[in-house]
């Protein structure tokens, strides 16, 4: 059985999100098309056996990513060129296969991670967006980033991020670690990006939402502090779009990164 590595990007535009909502090598319900369950069939097809596959970070429906990674075992063995066209070949538009690296058990694209990062991206102007809306969020009235940028900073270090979860979320405890958070304007683009060891269910879009009110001058500077402090989400502002929301892809110890010889660009 050899472990492979790969490099996935998507629009999650037309998916119900990461997860598979059936059981391995069954359908999808009918309404419902996840990512995991389609990149699975294209593999099992490269195969000619079934796949089954672990992301780094589950996205939500809508949401897009332009470095997720998986692994998956295979029984049979093919070049990292292989996966990476064949299993392309056998993909929608909407999604593909960047790089294949074999690597061995002791590699786990979830657990090996060390952090996760994230960038929400909001076009700012009068006008609706034409080109890239699948991708970026609309608002209309003017926002300072710059006021943003320093609320978030609030938000830096371990902390309990109860103002800043679902409702649905399911896990065990709302204290993460974030690690950066920046937001700046280049043009008629504001972009927050945000990396934490993990996140919370609709963590990103709920700190977003939060910074919108912020950079609309509808609340202080220090009201996400306060926030934060409160753990109280019916508190906190609404939950930002998806379709603005592109996962980065994970992070991993230096070590890990070049003993499986995995892109660059995934070193913490």
């Amino acid at each position: 059985m050899q472990r492979y590595a790969m490099g996935i990007e998507y629009d999650g535009s037309e998916f119900s999100g990461w997860q598979r909502l059936s059981k391995h090598g069954e359908s999808d319900p009918e309404g419902y098309v996840t990512l995991q369950s389609v990149i699975e069939e294209a593999l099992t097809f490269v195969a000619g056996t079934p796949i089954e596959t672990i992301c780094a970070g589950r996205t939500d429906a809508g949401v897009h990513a332009a470095g997720q990674v998986i692994h998956f075992d295979s029984p049979v063995q093919r070049d990292p060129r292989g996966w990476v066209l064949g299993t392309t070949s056998k993909l929608p538009p909407a999604i593909g296969a960047l790089w294949c690296v074999p690597v061995n058990g002791g590699f786990h694209a979830r657990f090996s991670a060390r952090a996760r990062r994230y960038r929400y991206s909001i076009l700012n102007r009068m006008v609706r967006p034409a080109l890239n809306r699948q991708v970026l969020t609309w608002e209309r009235r003017p926002l300072d980033a710059d006021a943003m940028h320093r609320a978030a900073q609030a938000l830096l270090g371990e902390n309990d991020f109860s103002a800043f979860r679902t409702v649905h979320c399911q896990a065990p405890h709302a204290r993460r670690d974030l690690q950066e958070i920046s937001v700046w304007r280049d043009g008629d683009v504001v972009t927050v990006e945000v990396q934490a060891n993990a996140f919370l269910h609709h963590m990103v879009r709920n700190i977003v939402g939060s910074l919108l009110v912020v950079g609309r001058g509808d609340a202080p500077e220090r009201w996400i502090a306060d926030l934060l402090a409160g753990r109280d989400r019916t508190k906190a502002g609404p939950t930002a779009p998806s379709n603005g929301l592109v996962f980065l892809g994970p992070r991993y110890p230096t070590d890990v990164v070049e003993q499986f010889g995995l892109p660059a660009q995934l070193r913490l």
